[in-house]
């Protein structure tokens, strides 16, 4: 079996998990949510497999001297998607809010989807630039970050949504129907700052191990590329995030907000970039 193939497989047990998830809303089953998580988990151990089978194989191309599947647009939306199901779990073991997985494995599925059916899976030998370990503890760094708020742009999400409804409802009532198993505005609230207290100091670990990688490559820290200016606009909404948090207490609608701002700034410095401006990372699409 190839990593492409076991790839295959992750994603259908990503989709089912997502599946699942969404079922577990409108039947509040806990044996549903069971399966839905197993198959979560499940699909990571795959996923971990399937990124060390593909290491393994950069070893078996002509010319290949092996690196971290980390190198191309493929890998990293590979990678991505690992890192969102693992902050996910990470954060499923202290709340256990099983609805939370309704809206985060989307993110995960629709990555390995656009991977799987999108994107060239070709392994390819390393460009001098890349031929770095700072590459890889910069990548790892910040798609770790990119993960957390990810999972905090979903519990946003939430948050808005459930909001919305009980202000339309009667007051300080809960939400009934599917939203009443959703968790209170306040734990929502709570994921929301954990997730991006885990990922704001994972993107400035990135934005550090990169500018050190630059040096390595093109002999500067920093260069003003597209990429670079973008990581450092979503380094500064998150900054914003915190310190609106700690200073005006800044929680609820303003936060989820900003936190879904802050994801699509992320979306846009990781793809956006790569896909529609050109610059020292355009090798990256």
């Amino acid at each position: 079996m190839s990593s492409t193939q076991l790839f295959n497989i992750v994603t259908i047990a990503y989709f089912s998990s997502m599946v699942l998830f969404i079922i577990y809303l409108a039947t509040r089953s806990k044996g549903v949510s069971l399966i839905a998580s197993i198959a979560a988990y499940g699909g990571l151990l795959a996923h971990t497999a399937a990124i060390g089978l593909r290491w393994y194989e950069s070893y078996q191309i002509p010319g290949g001297v092996g690196h971290a599947p980390l190198s191309n647009l493929y890998e990293s939306v590979v990678f991505f998607a690992w890192t969102i199901v693992l902050i996910y779990m990470i954060i499923d073991l202290k709340y256990r809010q099983p609805a939370v997985g309704a809206f985060v494995l989307p993110f995960a599925f629709l990555s390995m989807t656009w991977a799987q059916l999108s994107l060239d899976d070709a392994i390819e030998p390393l460009v001098p630039a890349l031929q770095s370990n700072w590459l890889t503890y910069h990548v790892i760094t910040c798609f770790l970050g990119y993960a957390a708020f990810a999972v905090a742009c979903g519990v946003s999400i939430m948050y808005l949504i459930k909001v919305g409804k009980e202000d339309k409802g009667s007051g300080n009532s809960p939400a009934g129907g599917i939203l009443a198993v959703f968790p209170s505005a306040k734990i929502l609230d709570d994921i929301n700052y954990k997730s991006i207290m885990i990922g704001f100091p994972l993107l400035t670990l990135g934005i550090i191990t990169g500018a050190a990688w630059a040096n390595y490559a093109w002999g500067t820290y920093w260069s003003w590329d597209p990429k670079e200016t973008w990581s450092l606009i979503v380094w500064f909404i998150y900054a914003a995030f915190l310190h609106a948090r700690f200073t005006r207490g800044w929680v609820g609608r303003r936060a989820a907000w900003l936190s879904i701002v802050g994801f699509a700034a992320t979306i846009f410095c990781y793809l956006g970039v790569n896909l529609v401006l050109s610059g020292l990372h355009s090798y990256g699409g």
